[in-house]
């Protein structure tokens, strides 16, 4: 097969706004034979140029990946790589004439100074870099005529077999070249899934429909054959990615399991962002793929090259990292021999980062002889967080945050401990290091490890008479704690039973990086209510909170859910809200739609809308996340037109009861 090459070195393109080269994963045309141009689109000279590279692929490679040129206009340029064998980052270069040396059995192309290079091969090519990176308004009329002719594959799949997709060369590819364009400065490859990948490197199922996608229990069995092969794979793509500065984010859109379990790794150590959707055509997708491109206020902020670095007193090691960074190993006297997450290090490279970019540092309390000797007692401690990025204006940026603080004796002087406590924070970073130690540890019990941990912080600090629950009592910094606890339990983030690991992948690498306002919406949802007695007002995450005649709005994060009484959804379908003596009806209405608008704009990933009424479908959505006081073995108790969850699970009632029982035994 023909392949054009150039040896030629320019500049990196650096204009305001760039566009990388495209590429795409996908299976070859059929032959023109079976399948000619429509008029429309035949060029004079370019349409038979394009028949014998159609039929050179499909003779050669039976998953091809596509690199389109954008710097040359005259005709479409395609450079073409074998989807089913990896291509390391030498050979992309030097099939693409961006190597620094010369191809094998070809001399080396040597430059001179004040003399520019040039293709020899095809001398009237665009040379170097500028033929893939430039900046809109010289190839915007090339990317727009290229994504038009973008058609589906019509490469036929055989009966029983999944579609061909080489999604880790393509990748693999896209990094290579971004690597030779922008070495060292912020870039981000934008990848759209739309299924999984079956051919070459990082394949995560055959195509064989035969074979399922790995489940949770496939991994915990060890009887999932692609996923470790897979996850080393993209691990030393992130470690290329990382060293280039460059990031990796990641659009899902399919009904099956794209890969996300394995390309966790790549898209954490890089600070990538994540969106997971059912299709391209779903909102989800569309208003989140929207966002990252959009300025002013609503832009994301989005930041490039970032590093974060720990000095802190000597009292205080620190232990490790969890959240979207990669270690910089820079190892000193102020590292912690227990690790947690990315440890032995004090600094970290974020190869991108937005306004809600979250780290949790683990330190480990070890006081110095000194520090408890008369005369020393309470000394000050310092941390310091000193966070270096480029901002999207381009400007490289500083911030330096300085924290000092007192010791505090915790088995003397517990009111300061109590008064210091911070009970959203704790439950953030207990979910972040849950979900790692479930990552990491095999037959490790989430559930037994969270109530155990929750017994002794309660009868540490707990109120109480010993062997008398009735007398138990928490102070006001701990009094949602045991809630946040509870529905941490029963989240997506501890039982993973009805997830897939694409899933789980997704709900924990958000958690791993989102504020805590966020991650406490995704712990324990927030539900408001709409009725025409009181204005929106907050209730209990409870079944009881359900009414005939009330609206309420749930904030899951990932989702919004708009659910109506069975009164109000009766009204609704009446038609009420249009006539005019019902206008307060109307407006009863619209506030919820109004509030869940709000909600989604200033979210990132857009969360799923979903309205339902009592008693539907869609319900589910709802009564998952509501505390189950009300279940069939109570139904006899439920006052009418509430509602019960057909589960087995224990009421956050119960749950407290058992919980100060066990706090003040003896």
């Amino acid at each position: 097969m023909a392949r054009t090459r150039s040896a030629s070195h320019g500049t990196p393109g650096r204009g305001p706004r760039l566009k990388p080269a495209a590429v795409s994963s996908r299976s070859p045309p059929p032959s023109p034979r079976s399948a000619p141009p429509s008029p429309s689109r035949r060029r004079p000279f370019p349409t038979r140029h394009s028949a014998a590279s159609h039929l050179a692929l499909r003779s050669s490679t039976p998953s091809p990946v596509h690199l389109h040129e954008l710097g040359f206009s005259e005709l479409s340029k395609i450079y073409v790589f074998r989807g089913s064998k990896e291509i390391s980052k030498e050979q992309i270069l030097d099939q693409l004439g961006l190597s620094v040396g010369g191809r094998p059995g070809f001399p080396k192309m040597t430059q001179q100074p004040g003399v520019q290079q040039v293709n020899v091969m095809h001398p009237l090519a665009t040379t170097g870099v500028n033929r893939f990176l430039l900046p809109v308004s010289e190839c915007e009329c090339t990317l727009s005529t290229l994504l038009d002719e973008l058609q589906p594959d019509q490469w036929p799949v055989e009966a029983g077999n999944r579609a061909i997709r080489c999604t880790g060369v393509a990748l693999n590819v896209a990094a290579g070249l971004l690597g030779a364009c922008l070495p060292g400065t912020g870039a981000r490859i934008i990848a759209l899934l739309g299924g999984p990948c079956t051919e070459g490197p990082g394949v995560i199922v055959s195509k064989d429909l035969s074979e399922p996608v790995r489940s949770h229990k496939d991994l915990d069995k060890d009887a999932a054959p692609h996923f470790q092969k897979a996850v080393k794979f993209y691990d030393g793509l992130a470690k290329q990615l990382v060293s280039q500065g460059h990031v990796l984010d990641v659009f899902a859109s399919a009904l099956d399991q794209v890969g996300l379990a394995e390309m966790k790794l790549a898209i954490e150590r890089t600070c990538g962002l994540v969106v997971l959707s059912e299709s391209f055509g779903h909102s989800v997708f569309k208003d989140s793929f929207k966002r990252i491109f959009e300025g002013g206020e609503h832009s994301l902020g989005l930041s490039f090259n970032g590093t974060f670095e720990i000095n802190c007193s000597k009292d205080i090691k620190v232990q490790g990292v969890i959240g979207p960074c990669t270690s910089l190993e820079k190892k000193g006297a102020l590292c912690a021999d227990t690790i947690i997450g990315q440890g032995s290090t004090t600094a970290w490279k974020m190869c991108g980062l937005d306004r809600n970019t979250s780290l949790t540092v683990f330190f480990d309390v070890s006081p110095s002889e000194r520090s408890g000797q008369p005369g020393h007692q309470n000394p000050d401690l310092y941390i310091q967080f000193v966070t270096s990025y480029q901002h999207p204006e381009g400007q490289m940026r500083i911030r330096v945050t300085t924290v000092s603080r007192k010791w505090v004796d915790g088995s003397t002087n517990t009111e300061e401990l109590v008064e210091g406590f911070d009970q959203e924070t704790a439950a953030v970073v207990l979910a972040r290091y849950i979900s790692l130690k479930m990552e990491i540890e095999e037959e490790f019990d989430a559930t037994r490890w969270l109530d155990r941990s929750l017994i002794r912080l309660c009868s540490r600090f707990g109120d109480y008479r010993k062997d008398d629950p009735s007398s138990f009592s928490l102070h006001s910094n701990f009094s949602l704690f045991p809630q946040f606890m509870f529905n941490l339990r029963r989240s997506q983030f501890v039982q993973v039973f009805n997830n897939s690991p694409d899933e789980t992948a997704y709900f924990r690498m958000l958690l791993n990086r989102e504020s805590i306002t966020n991650s406490v919406a995704m712990i324990q949802p927030s539900l408001i209510s709409f009725s025409f007695d009181s204005p929106p007002s907050p209730v209990f995450l409870d079944v009881a909170s359900i009414a005939v005649d009330r609206i309420l709005l749930l904030d899951a994060y990932f989702s919004v859910v708009i659910f109506h009484g069975m009164t109000i959804a009766q009204w609704r379908n009446m038609c009420y809200q249009n006539q005019p003596e019902h206008q307060q009806f109307a407006q009863l209405l619209q506030a919820p739609q109004e509030e869940a608008q709000v909600i989604i704009n200033g979210r990132f990933p857009v969360p799923r809308l979903v309205v339902c009424d009592q008693h539907g479908s869609q319900a589910r959505f709802l009564l998952a996340k509501l505390n189950p006081s009300a279940t069939y073995n109570s139904a006899h108790d439920v006052p009418p037109g509430s509602d019960i969850i057909f589960t087995d699970d224990v009421s956050f009632q119960v749950f407290c009861e058992h919980l100060q029982r066990l706090s003040v035994q003896s």
